[in-house]
């Protein structure tokens, strides 16, 4: 006689079980938390290449503007416990302040044409060695040289470099790749 096994139906498992996901996660996590530095690094630079790129465009405006205008235009630079910035205007020095955030303000006879403010706080800070640079309109010639620095909270800079005949190059102290040494 043959005797018959009943064999209960195999579950097949679906799904995933609260172990798995438990490691998935935690996996997951490990590898975000080790690129987290790494990006901020990378958002750092980020800023200090915009800013600088910035300054750099709105110097060559200057410059292309006093010519095309046929007016002598300024940039110039202030430093305070508000924050840098600088601003491009027509008329003396010292006629126009951007030490504020917002517009810069100017006095009877000057006119602002640009303005950044960078906050004390901030990404990025504006130093320079000069207080303005004025574009002669005939020859776009610029009065003083100087060297203008965009410093980045880890102290990384990026050095923008005008030169008596109005020419703006950029330059990092430190080795930074796309930038020439200074």
């Amino acid at each position: 006689m043959k005797t018959q096994t009943f064999r209960s139906p195999v579950r097949i498992a679906r799904g995933l079980s609260l172990l798995e996901c438990l490691i998935t996660t935690c996996v997951a996590v490990t590898v975000l938390g080790s690129a987290a530095p790494g990006f901020q690094q990378s958002l750092e630079r980020r800023h200090l290449e915009g800013a600088a790129a910035q300054l750099e465009t709105d110097l060559m405006a200057a410059r292309s503007l006093a010519v095309a205008r046929n007016q002598p235009l300024r940039v110039s630079f202030s430093r305070g416990a508000a924050g840098s910035c600088y601003v491009v205007h027509s008329g003396p020095a010292q006629s126009c302040d951007c030490q504020l955030p917002g517009p810069a303000s100017c006095s009877a006879g000057s006119e602002a044409h640009a303005s950044v403010f960078f906050k004390p706080a901030g990404p990025v800070q504006l130093q320079s060695n000069v207080g303005s640079i004025i574009f002669d309109p005939v020859k776009g010639t610029s009065t003083p040289a100087g060297t203008l620095r965009v410093v980045g909270r880890n102290g990384t800079a990026v050095h923008q470099v005008v030169n008596i005949m109005g020419r703006v190059r950029s330059c990092a102290p430190q080795p930074l790749s796309g930038y020439a040494a200074c």
